[in-house]
């Protein structure tokens, strides 16, 4: 089994903790971290890791997890991956920073999916082990809550740029989550007594001087109305600077942002447009869905009602030469876009999908493109439509004229693959799959 990549675990809305401790490093590692493991394996229960990965990958075991960060670990600094394929996944990043002047324990952990969390005994044990650790390895500031709405609530940087964010970290509360461990520095500064009587499922002053502030029972309801409300209550209590109104107003916003659209695409277009949400961050699919019901391609222009007559000398030898732009274009996309070695309308699609996340057309050099990519992606387009639905090409002596006769029109493609390849967009407005899908009702 491989280990979870971000974009598996971004396939849904997780829970997501980000922690930054301290420990001795004075201390051999095994003692050290001994404890972090410990609360792990105790409260993780249905998310326990089952692998570990160093520089090679093993069964889940104290004795895997040493041996990992032993492959990983340098002068200044350890690093080891924990993961749990299966329902519900998890990840778990552990980096370790060995510089005796910052000595760091880093924890980013996802589990998904959210809903997971909407059990009140699921919770607690989360609860439970973040305490756990806050207890152990002091926190400046650390905060467990849903990804989509952490990434619309602006983290890590609120409106700064990366030197700031940098230099100051969270050096006063910008956002309150569903669950939040506030360092004694930042208790003190907001005052250790308001931050107490915060309005709140739970507010619990650790022995270090830190207070766990847990928003409400469970994590997975933090959307709804009550739960906006809470968190705004919580924020403008902890923020008296800030308006409460205006508060609960950017969250129900953010809830807003968050409901599922349901996919209403261009039917054409449908294969491509449903594969590209999942290319943005999960926070904004939903936005994007919307677009894309919203979005109607013009109809495709790249034909003519007659053949113009072949004015090649040998159209034989011209169809040999399409063939060999084609191959061209396999040879060099093969390993990106497996399907293309099918010639079939779905290769068309990963294609479109390929060059768009790629964002060819204004990544790679213009030369390059009009003098390569396109004339192999019009050949490739026209065998296809040879080869699916009954074609016959007529070739011209200037690429953009020669054709494809397909039933009752006759298609340009080498034109089509020109117009397609002039920007990101343009991918969309004259993709291959709505090309080939508007020949095909001409068929007959």
């Amino acid at each position: 089994m491989s280990p979870l990549t971000m974009q598996d675990l971004d396939a849904e809305d997780s829970l997501r903790l980000s922690f930054e401790g301290t420990f001795n490093p004075q201390i051999e590692l095994t003692h050290e971290l001994a404890p972090f493991l410990e609360a792990l394996e105790k409260h993780a229960g249905d998310w326990l890791p089952a692998v570990v990965r160093g520089k090679r990958q093993r069964k889940y075991s104290r004795e895997a997890v040493w041996k990992s960060i032993d492959e990983r670990r340098s002068e200044k600094s350890a690093s080891v991956g924990l993961f749990h394929e299966s329902a519900p996944r998890m990840s778990l990043a552990l980096y370790l920073g060995l510089a005796p002047w910052r000595p760091r324990l880093n924890v980013s952990l996802h589990v998904q999916p959210l809903s997971f969390f909407v059990n009140l005994e699921r919770c607690r044990s989360f609860m439970e082990m973040v305490r756990a650790w806050a207890d152990r390895y002091p926190v400046p500031y650390a905060s467990a809550h849903s990804m989509a709405d952490d990434q619309l609530s602006g983290a890590p940087h609120f409106g700064r740029d990366d030197e700031a964010t940098l230099r100051a970290g969270f050096n006063r509360i910008h956002e309150v989550y569903w669950l939040n461990v506030f360092g004694s520095e930042l208790v003190e500064s907001v005052g250790r007594e308001r931050m107490l009587s915060t309005p709140a499922h739970l507010v619990e002053e650790l022995p270090n001087g830190s207070v766990l502030l847990v928003l409400r029972p469970t994590a997975a309801d933090f959307a709804s109305e009550e739960a906006r409300v809470a968190q705004a209550r919580a924020h403008v209590h902890l923020r008296p600077d800030l308006d409460f109104d205006t508060v609960l107003r950017t969250l129900r916003e953010r809830s807003a942002a968050l409901v599922p659209v349901v996919p209403r695409f261009h039917p054409d277009l449908a294969p491509l447009l449903s594969r590209l949400p999942d290319a943005f961050a999960i926070s904004e699919r939903q936005r994007k869905i919307a677009e894309l019901n919203a979005f109607q391609p013009p109809e495709p222009e790249e034909w003519l009602p007659a053949a113009l007559p072949s004015d090649v000398e040998s159209p034989e030898r011209a169809r040999g030469d399409y063939g060999d732009l084609a191959e061209g274009l396999v040879a060099a996309l093969h390993t990106q876009v497996p399907s293309i070695m099918d010639a079939t309308p779905e290769s068309l699609t990963d294609l479109d999908f390929y060059f768009w996340k790629e964002n060819f057309p204004e990544r790679y050099k213009r030369e390059l493109i009009d003098e390569h990519t396109v004339p192999a992606l019009g050949a490739y387009l026209g065998g296809i439509l040879v080869r699916r639905l009954g074609g016959t090409w007529v070739p011209r002596q200037k690429l953009e004229e020669s054709q494809v006769r397909v039933g009752q029109r006759v298609w340009l493609p080498f034109l089509r693959a020109r117009r397609y390849m002039r920007s990101r967009q343009s991918l969309l407005d004259h993709s291959l799959t709505q090309y080939f899908r508007e020949a095909e009702r001409y068929r007959s």
